[in-house]
């Protein structure tokens, strides 16, 4: 009796947990669906529901928050200034946190902690552990979708929105989509196709069979037979994939690394072979240790052989559930057989084995996978072909749109795809890292299928680009814009009954400027030094793009010989109480003081900048100083002036922050 009282109870729990559609039978209904839990499914999510939109977040695993929870907390940038919206109030959240104005730098259970802040806030309706499998569309339209949890479920949706990495939904949804490397001939680029290049690359002379010198002794594993296909050639192959490692120093939150599962010590061979040829000083030779706060790191690639897992990838943007998984459990095994081999292996030189021997998982992060990151870095799966393809002349500034949603800046950047046999040594294929180019805008069009496509479906994570210009815009940051865009869109579309190809994107654009947090809040004012209607320059200026918060800054290099100023002056929409800050890049013998004064409008307040006093963290060029908080009147009245008085070293005036309190 007792166990039938037990069965009953647990019976109950595991209805409660089913959603209510489920239980019922009936088919789910909303205004916006949005499938792919990932940093960009919250924030398209989260904006939707401020929109005041019905809205269903669909998440096919258990994770929530993709990479930027999964252990990518060295953020990818390029430029902050293309870092918009809730994107940005994600990362002053994060400072919030550490206790900064914001902060790119930051560990797992903290970006957690803070999506769970926006899903929290919202209410959202999140469905975890239902996977697609099937889309039914009627006259161009996505009608219903099908999702499998503990039964099939229908889903049935105004608008949809896919967030996922691998853009599941966009696929069975029949719109065209690639996977791989265009030839450079396709879109006249130059940095597509097949890439061997310099950067994460072995040195000549390693040797690629088991017995050095005996091609019948086999190849090593790792590396293909292939043959190499000329430079710029396209195919089908992928970048590779790996795991974010999130380890940490401090015995008293450390678990030691232990052998893995599937553990084989000969797939790490080719690593002696090139510290043979190359001896590492530290760890940081071959793996790229960035350190997170509280005595943490985001270990990513580095080096000719390290956390990926090259060519091991490419079934799995067709893969089924079951092959993906198998896919994900195989980089696993690899990167953590790679830590224990390091730690281990007495081939290894002994001072780097007692450094990895420092080094363990995290007690308080990932605590219900095994304190292992559940998110794969699946860089690249498949892309849309959508209305407009964004290309190596975009990145580059070549060519321009009109109807931008978004921003990117970073570097064009692919990692390795193959490893081959070249002139009978080991070479890394695929790897491409170009940059020099400020923040350009990203299409609309770009996140839409083709006319007659699909009328009703957004996709801007796998959205439609070359590979080499996906290099660029892939990064969790412009993901979460994008998605803010998305469901920007995906709400006008619905109040205007049209298409998303017919959505009016200035419209868009707009209501992205003056409801940038999708809360009715006020804006903050950001004058940067290329907007002239509200930059006055007094002398000589140069002007540079190293460094820069935007597409430029102005420096002055006079050491104060000859008096100069940049004045910075806002248009306040409404008087009240903000708290002003100036961008002040890092550069080389930098002005050791810099001298600003801040007039609100009744009397000019002296401030200086002491360079010293700014610590710059993350992949980000500098930092925003805090210069005061001052009641300004509406209108053109008050002003932020820099100059280079008594400076002992180059000064920069570059871009001004208003930030209503």
């Amino acid at each position: 009796m007792i166990r039938q009282i037990k069965l009953w109870l647990l019976a109950i729990c595991c209805l409660l947990t089913i959603p209510a559609a489920l239980q019922a039978g009936a088919p789910k209904e909303v205004d916006i669906c949005i499938y792919g839990g990932t940093s960009a499914g919250i924030m398209a999510a989260y904006t939707a529901k401020k929109l005041h939109k019905s809205v269903l977040l669909i998440e096919p695993g258990k994770h929530l928050g993709g990479l930027t929870t999964g252990g990518l907390g060295y953020t990818d940038i390029g430029n902050k200034y293309a870092i918009t919206g809730l994107a940005r109030d994600f990362y002053r959240r994060i400072g919030t946190h550490y206790g900064k104005f914001e902060q790119w730098i930051f560990e797992p259970h903290v970006a957690s902690q803070t999506f769970d802040g926006y899903i929290q806030n919202a209410k959202l309706e999140i469905w975890s552990d239902h996977r697609l499998t099937s889309v039914r569309k009627e006259n161009g339209y996505i009608r219903e979708i099908t999702v499998e949890g503990a039964s099939p479920v229908v889903v049935r949706a105004r608008m949809f929105i896919d967030c996922s990495y691998e853009g599941d939904l966009m696929a069975k949804a029949g719109v065209s989509y690639t996977v791989g490397r265009e030839a450079n001939s396709q879109y006249n680029e130059t940095y597509n196709g097949v890439q061997l290049r310099e950067k994460h690359q072995f040195p000549d002379g390693i040797d690629p069979y088991k017995i050095p010198g005996k091609p019948e002794s086999g190849l090593l594993w790792g590396i293909s037979p292939a043959p190499l296909a000329a430079q710029g050639a396209g195919d089908k192959c992928v970048q590779a994939y790996n795991f974010r490692i999130c380890l940490t120093d401090r015995p008293d939150n450390m678990i030691p690394i232990t052998q893995p599962e599937g553990y084989d010590p000969s797939r790490y061979e080719l690593l002696l072979r090139v510290l043979e040829k190359a001896p590492a000083k530290n760890l940081w030779g071959f793996l790229k240790f960035d350190l997170m706060p509280n005595g943490k790191t985001d270990i990513n690639n580095n080096g000719a052989f390290s956390t990926d897992m090259i060519g091991m990838n490419f079934d799995y943007p067709e893969a089924d559930a079951a092959k993906r998984k198998e896919i994900i459990r195989e980089h696993e095994q690899y990167n953590k057989g790679l830590l224990y081999f390091i730690g281990h292996d007495p081939r290894m030189p002994e001072h780097l084995r007692r450094e990895m021997l420092k080094w363990g998982y995290p007690k308080d992060e990932y605590v219900s996978n095994g304190h292992w990151s559940p998110q794969l870095y699946v860089r690249e799966v498949r892309r849309m072909v959508g209305e407009y393809v964004m290309t190596q002349a975009n990145c580059q500034g070549r060519a321009t749109v009109t109807d931008g949603v978004g921003m990117a800046a970073y570097t064009m950047d692919s990692h390795n795809c193959q490893r081959l046999v070249v002139n009978g040594m080991v070479k890394n294929e695929g790897d491409v890292q170009i940059g020099g180019f400020g923040p350009y805008p990203i299409s609309y069009r770009a996140l839409v299928p083709k006319t007659g496509e699909c009328a009703n479906l957004l996709v801007p994570v796998c959205l439609s680009a070359t590979h080499i210009a996906y290099g660029s815009i892939r990064m969790e940051p412009v993901f979460m814009v994008l998605a803010q865009s998305a469901a920007t869109a995906a709400a006008v579309a619905i109040d205007s009954k049209v298409p998303v190809q017919q959505v009016a994107v200035k419209k868009v654009q707009q209501m992205l400027a003056a409801n940038p947090l999708a809360d009715n809040s006020t804006p903050e004012i950001l004058v940067d030094n290329d907007d002239a209607a509200h930059v006055t320059l007094k002398g000589d200026w140069k002007k540079d793009w190293k460094g820069a918060y935007g597409p430029s800054l102005y420096l002055d290099d006079s050491h104060g010989s000859v008096p100069k100023s940049a004045r910075f002056t806002p248009e306040i929409q409404q008087e009240a109480e903000y708290q002003v800050y100036s961008y002040l890049p890092k550069l080389a013998n930098q002005a050791t003081v810099t001298h600003v004064r801040v007039f609100d409008g009744k009397q000019v307040n002296p401030v200086k900048i002491e360079t010293h006093a700014i610590k710059v963290e993350g992949q980000t060029s500098g930092e925003w100083v805090l210069l005061g908080s001052y009641r300004l009147p509406k209108g053109k009245k008050a002003y932020v002036e820099i100059s280079n008085e008594q400076a002992d070293g180059p000064v920069v005036a570059d871009a001004l922050l208003f930030i209503a309190r």
